[in-house]
């Protein structure tokens, strides 16, 4: 029976190479010319701290770093802004999320979808991802385009596309 599933995922190779990236603009900008701005990454908690002088130049940073990733085909979408802190002096320490996998909200919202649709298709929730099954290719291609165009707060992949 054709299946296919939905998911949320992060490249973290193009992340990483994202970040390193900003890192080495920020060190050699005129503009953050003695500064302590930079970005660390902690891949275990699938987030990123941006330090910087002060909010102008946190700001700044985070425009750089939007264009890298736009470069590197990281979806904007799965990053989640934490709220900017003082860590002493003007010093700014922020601390973004990114998002990786449907959680149960969002992926009950996909099976809902999808029942009130009346699609000839079935979805099961299976931990971060939803598993979509049809009778016909047609009704799963059906499926995919509506949920593509009904969820554009988070980006939605799918995979295991199976005949």
């Amino acid at each position: 029976m054709p299946s296919f599933d939905t998911v949320s995922e992060l490249n973290w190779v193009e992340i990483k190479n994202a970040l390193d990236q900003v890192n080495k603009e920020v060190s050699t900008r005129f503009d953050f010319k003695g500064s302590d701005s930079r970005i660390e990454l902690s891949e275990k908690d699938k987030t990123f701290t941006v330090f910087a002088d002060d909010d102008f130049k946190l700001s700044q940073v985070d425009e750089v770093l939007l264009n890298k990733f736009a470069k590197r085909g990281v979806d904007s979408r799965s990053i989640e802004k934490g709220k900017g802190e003082k860590i002493g002096g003007d010093k700014m320490k922020r601390v973004d999320k990114l998002k990786e996998g449907l959680e149960s909200d969002m992926a009950k919202k996909v099976v809902k979808l999808l029942k009130d649709s009346k699609l000839k298709v079935t979805a099961a929730i299976q931990g971060t991802s939803v598993r979509v099954t049809g009778a016909k290719k047609d009704d799963l291609q059906a499926a995919m385009a509506l949920i593509k165009k009904d969820f554009t707060e988070l980006p939605i992949q799918f995979n295991n596309f199976r005949d």
